[in-house]
């Protein structure tokens, strides 16, 4: 599951507070409807978007304590490599297959992040 920051007429955006909010509440939430989240656990880094009073409580409001963030219940544990896989190993990992032809617009970078995304094999 992925998804890319655009507005409303498709053109890409940075991501602030408020939209990152948005993409929980009205993308990343419902996508967990076909999944137990009494049992799922939420991690992020400590990006200031993420860390925002807002988004910590809406976190929080969804995922309780098992909030692995800073400023959550649980904080988050920058560069350690034993309790970030996903930041040290996965996102290395596609970022050496997304960027290994070069991308020179966003939309070929967009189209590489979703096709070595679909490949991933658990």
């Amino acid at each position: 599951m992925e998804y890319f920051f655009k507005n409303d007429e498709g053109h890409k955006v940075t991501v602030n507070g408020d939209r990152y909010r948005a993409m929980i509440t009205n993308f990343f939430i419902p996508e967990l409807n076909n999944h137990d989240v009494q049992e799922l656990w939420f991690q992020q880094d400590g990006a200031t978007c993420h860390t925002a009073r807002a988004t910590i409580d809406l976190l929080k409001d969804t995922f309780g304590d098992r909030l692995i963030s800073r400023f959550g219940p649980v904080n988050w544990p920058p560069r350690s490599c034993d309790l970030t896989p996903l930041d040290n190993f996965l996102w290395a990992y596609v970022k050496s297959l997304v960027y290994a032809d070069k991308p020179q617009t966003l939309d070929h970078l967009e189209d590489n992040i979703r096709r070595v995304i679909a490949d991933i094999r658990l």
